[in-house]
């Protein structure tokens, strides 16, 4: 057994007595028995007709807060991971919980400054800066109809259109002034391509072929699309003007030149934070390296249930719960336990290895520092220093943070 795992056994005499009797109360208010009220049984006439017994499973319940504290005070523990816990003994008169709960690793941090970790430079070439320039017109775009126009890759044909497979009217493949933009990609392969050439008022019938990657019941079927453009429309890209840079919200830009300049800047900005990020992985997985730390697998698990609670509220934001995922992707929570595993271990490590920095440079912090760190915190948040401190439970998780950032900032300097 590794040193962080602690095996302890509490024993519960009065506090036992108590949650049988607040049990017994409890279960009686909802009990009738022959002769009595309802509520109004005695103790002994319940535990006549039910047994002690009866009252075990609640009282467990109640009581496994009250031995879980008890084990933690009593041999001043940190649990950084939920702990186990078995009833080894029972009674009328008391009962026996062993709880198995492991503390943090032993941690024996190495090597963590001078390692020789690269910052990629950052250039922007002529190339990027069109790209974008063409990226920031095409969003711009007006689109207009297309008079006695033919259809061509990148316009939007408007169309009816009704499937059929084996003769029949396929279900929702059926649609009216249907807008699909050609080169999208969103039918099966040949349909965009086989609306190529055709003018508004005209009509053509697509013999094609369901993928063998579709869905069960039409993967690799023959069908048939009856197709009808009722318009086409094309877009046109604005002109870089005054009134492109003006509609960008750019206004002290005033010429090509200086869209360029503005461009090249964003463009410098983004890919300087993404040379950071990568910069700073690259430190933490250096000196990880050198770190020596054996990781319960109870530790990592913790983690990996953190990470699906975190996946499942963005999911939640988007309008969609956790189970449609699983439905949707043909996975179990198992599947996505699996697939997150290894970046929850690294999380840990990391985790350790800057707690095993700010030890090594004995990072301490005042008040007022502490205080002024709540207050950046929570203006980069949009709440009041009151709503985060309630949010993250006190300020010593403040303080943690604190010391969390400097000493990433120290392995950032120091390579």
């Amino acid at each position: 057994m590794k040193k962080n795992v602690h095996e302890i056994e509490i024993k519960l005499d009065k506090e036992w007595k108590s949650a049988l009797d607040a049990t017994f109360k409890k279960k009686n208010k909802e009990t009738k028995i022959d002769g009595f009220r309802k509520g109004a049984a005695p103790k002994e006439v319940y535990l006549k007709h039910f047994g002690i017994e009866s009252l075990y499973m609640d009282a467990v319940d109640a009581s496994i807060s009250v031995a879980y504290k008890k084990a933690i005070e009593e041999n001043k523990l940190v649990p950084v991971a939920e702990p186990k816990v078995d009833v080894t003994g029972i009674s009328d008169s008391n009962v026996i919980f062993k709880f198995t709960i492991i503390t943090k690793p032993e941690v024996t941090l190495g090597e963590y400054k001078n390692l020789k970790v690269k910052k990629d430079k950052v250039t922007v070439s002529e190339d990027e800066i069109k790209h974008e320039i063409d990226h920031l017109r095409e969003h711009l775009a007006d689109v207009v109809v297309k008079e006695d126009g033919e259809v061509t890759e990148g316009d939007t044909a408007v169309i009816d259109f009704t499937g059929y497979v084996d003769g029949k009217e396929l279900e929702g493949g059926k649609g009216e002034n249907f807008p699909l933009e050609i080169g999208s990609h969103s039918f099966i392969p040949g349909f965009e391509e086989g609306l190529i050439g055709l003018k508004a008022g005209e009509e053509k019938t697509l013999e094609l072929k369901f993928p063998e990657n579709y869905m069960e019941d039409l993967k690799g079927k023959d069908v048939t699309f009856k197709v009808k453009v009722n318009e086409v429309k094309m877009r046109v890209l604005p002109d870089v003007n005054e009134d492109f840079f003006k509609d960008l919200g750019y206004d002290d830009v005033k010429t090509e030149a200086e869209l360029k300049e503005k461009i090249k800047e964003e463009i410098k900005h983004q890919k300087e934070h993404q040379a950071d990020d990568e910069f700073v992985d690259r430190c933490l997985e250096a000196a990880a390296k050198n770190m020596k730390v054996d990781i319960n697998e109870e530790i990592i698990d913790d983690e990996v249930h953190r990470m699906i609670d975190q996946y499942a509220n963005q999911l939640q934001m988007q309008g969609m719960n956790i189970n449609d995922y699983y439905k949707i992707t043909g996975t179990k929570e198992e599947d996505l336990h699996k697939m997150m595993a290894p970046e929850a271990e690294k999380r840990v490590k990391y985790r350790y290895l800057l707690e095993g920095i700010a030890d090594a440079e004995n990072l301490k912090f005042t008040e007022e520092e502490i205080e002024k760190r709540a207050d950046e915190m929570a203006s980069q948040f949009g709440v009041s220093k009151e709503e985060l401190v309630k949010i993250y439970g006190s300020m010593d998780v403040i303080e943690y943070d604190l010391r969390m950032h400097k000493a990433l900032e120290i392995l950032k300097e120091n390579n």
